[in-house]
């Protein structure tokens, strides 16, 4: 039998090779992740203090706000520590790590998107049903029911990836553990298994997205026929904001699946891959 090489570590992508720029390059990403970490917080901390602001509506704008602050603290501090002392290297578990845990976050923000597309749909479309429908019991078993979701979700597939050693290469042109980059560099057998967990996952997430957009049609539906313009104005301010996070997820979710999946270090990768994982946080 040949002789293998089993890596237990992985080079992460440079955008060049100047230190200079790469001290540059974190310290623009240290900015960008105090803002983001501040915004997240400020908005859970004002949720949780505001008594006014404790309805289930603001239940789960405060779950959403943890999820994004969570999920950019996946990916960006290691690239920070990385840029700032000009390493490149990530161990076998942090990889591990920051799949599983940038794909359990990526799916229960998901699943909570469809909870409040629910939770606006029925405060809107039949208000005098909401205060039966929407119950704290029924919020806490919801919230609950997302996060076990991404968890399942997240565990499935990096017990998939990450079931075998990588023996082929190990590098990575991104500057985090990318799942495209990953499948790139894993066996075939691994790579036959995930795309078939991620076209089920794939799957999964369009029929979810239909119902999102066609939840938010029946409700701008609604609003538009509404007499009263301040009922009216109401209505779009507590939806508009949900819409847009759905567009911009939706959008980062396509750059992630269908944007290019290089096979060596580009400017165009990073920036491409720092839309979908942090714009929408």
């Amino acid at each position: 039998m040949d002789n293998l090489t089993v890596f237990t570590e992985f080079l992460l992508m440079d955008v060049s090779a100047s230190r200079e720029i790469q001290i540059l390059q974190g310290l623009l990403f240290l900015v960008i992740y105090l803002g983001a970490l501040t915004g997240n917080l400020l908005t859970a901390t004002v949720i949780v203090t505001d008594p006014h602001l404790h309805s289930p509506m603001y239940f789960f704008i405060g779950n959403l706000s943890l999820i994004d602050l969570c999920c950019i603290s996946v990916i960006v501090p290691k690239l920070i520590v990385n840029s700032l002392t000009g390493s490149k290297l990530i161990s076998l578990p942090e990889c591990a790590a920051q799949i599983f845990l940038f794909i359990f976050f990526i799916s229960t923000e998901l699943a909570f998107l469809v909870v409040m597309s629910c939770d606006r749909y029925v405060a809107i479309c039949h208000p005098l049903h909401y205060g039966l429908t929407i119950t704290p019991y029924v919020c806490t078993q919801a919230a609950c029911g997302s996060w076990a979701s991404g968890l399942v979700n997240s565990a499935l597939h990096t017990g998939i990836m990450f079931r075998l050693p990588f023996t082929k290469s190990n590098v990575i042109q991104q500057y985090f553990c990318d799942v495209p980059q990953i499948l790139r560099i894993s066996s075939s057998e691994v790579w036959f298994s995930e795309s078939v967990a991620l076209a089920i996952s794939a799957f999964i997430i369009f029929i979810c997205s239909a119902f999102l957009f066609m939840s938010y049609i029946d409700i701008f539906s609604m609003v538009l026929r509404m007499q009263s313009v301040e009922a009216r104005n109401k209505a779009l301010s507590t939806c508009t904001p949900q819409l847009a996070i759905l567009i911009l997820f939706v959008i980062s979710g396509l750059i992630a699946v269908f944007g290019p999946n290089a096979s060596e270090a580009s400017f165009n990768n990073l920036v491409t891959a720092m839309f979908y994982t942090m714009v929408p946080h």
